[in-house]
């Protein structure tokens, strides 16, 4: 039975988790470089991220996971990115397409995925969910094939979650299989986000029962609160969003401990009024595009919990505010690169920080056709358009 007039759930694991990942500087501190020169997150880190919990925090409550709150969600994933961007990259989008697929999927499907969250027994899925493959109507099922590419944290899951479309049916769906059923290709050889592994896949004639597929526009939950009310789409804005801020905090962060260092010495750029200025001008963007996003998320969190569905006006907001975040911080990243000097160059969290935050802001989520739409929404030019995933209809 879909949940249609469900509660906003705000969780009492969130000040528990988030003691738990402070707990975990030191360590990702100490594994950052050789996650990164291998492509993939070490051993140490895994179960790190398994034991803390962050998995959970989109699972539905009443499987045995956290159900953060959209503000939650922000929160714990930026407090996440300003220890590690590309751990929490990772565990960003595996807590998205797991909790989504918990919510969506027919009871038979969650029943064998997700036998016991509390105890630590459940699928994790990773994939793709804006690329379609093909599937072929069968009993009981489809039969999908494809080749999908990000799939963030591939090396830690279970399952994967592939995008299709059916032609007999015309429908688009999110299927989810086996990750053995899967052909994985080792293609991540890029600048940023190194140790998120970020491979593409392929699929050929994967059966997929039906009740293990859902509409990826769907915003009716089998199972959760108010919160998967608005879907995969705008879900996925909440965690890009607090990444964005919490990478773009650590960067200015890292400025400002080298400018300690660095000011008093004989010609230090850092004791110029330039300086300054620009730093003051970082500080000044980062906080108001955290603030701004906070508010929507506050404003989204009202309406679900009075029993509404946000409207258009909140959904194009909660789109325009991850993207302004995604911007806002790369823009800091920039400030943060012109006066770190060399220091920028060299082996270390400033040069890290930088290559991720950059390679992040190439998402689909915050890419110039979803901008355009929130202004052709915002001045009107829309009337009566809604959002379908990241496209404005009318």
């Amino acid at each position: 039975m879909a949940t249609e007039t469900s509660e906003l759930y705000i969780s009492d694991e969130f000040t528990p988790l988030r003691q738990r990942l402070a707990a975990l500087g030191p360590l990702l501190a100490d594994n950052a470089d050789r996650s990164d020169e291998s492509g993939r997150l070490t051993d140490e880190v895994v179960r790190a991220v398994h034991d803390s919990g962050v998995l959970k925090i989109g699972i539905p409550r009443e499987l045995g996971g956290y159900e953060f709150s959209p503000r939650q969600q922000l929160e714990t994933v930026a407090q996440l990115s300003y220890l590690d961007a590309s751990v929490a990259w990772t565990c960003m989008a595996l807590q998205l397409v797991t909790g989504t697929t918990a919510a969506y999927v027919g009871p038979a499907a969650a029943a064998e995925l997700f036998p016991d969250v509390a105890g630590g027994r459940f699928a994790l899925m990773a994939g793709q969910g804006t690329r379609f493959g093909t599937a072929k109507r069968v009993d009981g099922g489809f039969r999908v094939s494809g080749r999908w590419q990000f799939a963030s944290g591939i090396a830690l899951a279970s399952h994967v979650h592939a995008a299709a479309w059916c032609a007999e049916t015309e429908q688009a769906l999110i299927c989810t299989f086996p990750k053995e059923q899967a052909t994985l290709i080792d293609n991540w050889d890029v600048l940023g986000l190194r140790s998120t592994g970020s491979i593409d896949y392929t699929g050929e004639d994967v059966f997929v029962p039906e009740t293990h597929a859902f509409d990826p526009a769907t915003r009716r939950a089998h199972r959760g609160g108010a919160i998967y009310r608005i879907g995969l789409a705008t879900l996925a804005g909440i965690s890009h969003t607090g990444w964005a801020i919490g990478v773009g905090r650590r960067l200015l962060d890292e400025l400002k401990a080298l400018a300690a260092e660095k000011t008093g010495t004989p010609n230090a750029a850092v004791d110029t009024q330039q300086f300054y200025a620009q730093y003051a001008n970082a500080e000044s963007r980062l906080r108001s595009a955290q603030a701004w996003a906070m508010q929507v998320w506050a404003d989204f969190e009202e309406t679900l919990g009075r029993g509404e569905m946000p409207g258009t006006e909140q959904e194009t907001l909660a789109r325009l505010a991850l993207n302004n975040a995604t911007w806002s911080a790369q823009a800091v990243g920039q400030t943060v690169h012109k006066w770190a000097g060399t220091a920028a160059l060299r082996r270390g969290p400033i040069q890290r920080f930088h290559r991720d935050l950059n390679t992040g802001t190439q998402h689909v989520t915050s890419g110039a056709g979803v901008l355009q739409n929130c202004g052709k929404s915002l001045s009107g030019l829309a009337p009566g358009a809604r959002w379908n995933f990241l496209a404005l209809e009318s």
